[in-house]
């Protein structure tokens, strides 16, 4: 595992990160950063929030139920909104980060289909960082803060991908190359529906799609391309109960769940996101 320090900044000044010796990074002004056993750099900004991201557990199941193929038409429908241009997925230098990578799922499978490409790989979660470079070690791994200016140099990144995570319209555009694009996904209000009917899991808010373009519009960037995936997924009790342990429901939910309550029969559950592609419009107004 190496870093490619040509993707950094450090968090504290904003200079450019380059590495000091092997395992040490550091910046012009004298900020250091260590590297981790496990190959990534923790980049956090000064008095960070101590929140952590997704836990082990949450990250085995959703490794777990993603590896199995539940989720594979967003994985396919991702791969293609970020090789849409060939220009830009043909290139050799092309630069994929994944700003909330989780398990590394889906940004492994664009960087596999585009092999010559580098990879970023950036969670709040040390370990989701940790887990998404078992499977990509060629990537650079870092832990950051997606709500505070992000230690990741001004228009490095060819394609972003969000999905399903936290979002930082300012910095994300700021990141973002002239003729890159932005791939998020976002669940639509029918996505596991049959699962939020006793309260266990989180709603989903209906128009999130239309925020999260108003969202991104101050900031430069506008929505060219939008897909919806919607499926039944055949479940059976262990499939619903990673369903519900993957994600932040799983903080909320009870020990005896919907998943389980007498249901022990396989059932179908909506499976339901849009896929929203922003590119370079304007210049940024904030």
């Amino acid at each position: 595992m190496s870093i490619d320090s040509t993707w950094l900044r450090c968090p504290n000044c904003f200079r450019d990160l380059a590495a000091v010796d092997e395992r040490v990074y550091g910046c012009t002004a004298g900020h250091r950063f260590d590297r981790a056993k496990h190959g990534y750099l923790t980049l956090l900004p000064p008095r960070a929030p101590r929140t952590l991201g997704d836990d082990r557990e949450m990250l085995a199941a959703r490794a777990s139920l993603l590896d199995g193929g539940a989720y594979s038409p967003i994985s396919d429908a991702v791969i293609e909104a970020g090789r849409v241009d060939s220009t830009v997925s043909s290139d050799p230098s092309m630069r994929i980060a994944d700003l909330a990578c989780g398990t590394g799922y889906y940004s492994g499978a664009l960087a596999r289909s585009v092999p010559s490409a580098r990879l970023l790989l950036a969670d709040r979660s040390p370990d989701a960082v940790r887990m998404s470079l078992r499977s990509t070690p060629d990537a650079t791994g870092i832990v950051l803060d997606l709500w505070s200016p992000l230690p990741i140099r001004d228009g490095v990144v060819d394609v972003a991908l969000n999905v399903f995570g936290p979002r930082n319209p300012a910095e994300f555009a700021r990141v973002l190359a002239p003729h890159g694009r932005l791939v998020v996904v976002v669940p639509r209000p029918g996505h596991l529906a049959e699962l939020r009917r006793d309260g266990q899991m989180l709603d989903v808010p209906a128009g999130k799609a239309e925020q999260v373009v108003n969202q991104f519009a101050p900031h430069g960037l506008g929505l060219t391309v939008s897909t919806t995936i919607e499926y039944a997924l055949r479940t059976d009790p262990p499939m619903r109960r990673l369903l519900v342990g993957m994600g932040p429901s799983a903080r909320h939910a009870t020990t005896s769940t919907t998943t389980d309550a007498g249901l022990d029969q396989p059932i179908d559950v909506t499976i339901s996101v849009d896929i929203l592609v922003f590119g370079r419009t304007t210049a940024s107004t904030g």
